[in-house]
């Protein structure tokens, strides 16, 4: 049998880790949530822009990843900003706490997203850019803006 083309429904997007950061590897991970935040997340309630990663006695948490309470949830709504704990394979657990213990290295959510019902993070291992960095991709990006605006002026 042919394999299906996998389906992603994405909730949320980092693009502000793509600014700040060079990903050098990414990760899908599981997360542990409560039913009424995965009601919430169905709707496209979450944010995960100031939001980060840490790798705890072996666990790996994210903090900082908002989870709009469920209107029909009442006493059932868990805190929005509360730690969830990811769910990772021991040996990429521990791969990565090894990569993250050199310098400059970090982990930051870059995507939320619902694959075959159930929600996932993508993961990126991450170095910090520095200015001058973040200024060469600037150039690079309006550059390339201006090029297609010339490009599509001379097709008209």
């Amino acid at each position: 049998m042919a394999k299906q083309k996998e389906e992603r429904k994405l909730v949320a997007n980092n693009k502000k880790a793509y600014h700040d950061y060079f990903i050098d590897e990414t990760y899908e991970a599981g997360v542990v949530l409560h039913g009424t935040e995965v009601k919430s997340l169905r709707m496209g309630k979450c944010s995960i822009k100031e939001s980060f990663i840490r790798i705890e006695n072996g666990e790996v948490f994210v903090y900082g990843m908002h989870v709009s309470p469920y209107e029909k949830g009442n006493l059932f709504n868990k805190d929005p900003l509360r730690v969830k704990k990811l769910l990772l394979h021991k040996n990429e657990i521990n791969k990565l706490a090894g990569r993250v213990a050199e310098k400059g290295y970090t982990l930051v959510p870059l995507q939320v997203y619902f694959k075959e019902g159930k929600v996932k993070v993508e993961i990126g291992l991450a170095r910090g850019k520095k200015l001058y960095d973040k200024r060469e991709d600037m150039a690079k990006k309006d550059a390339k803006r201006e090029i297609e605006k010339e490009f599509k002026n001379r097709n008209r």
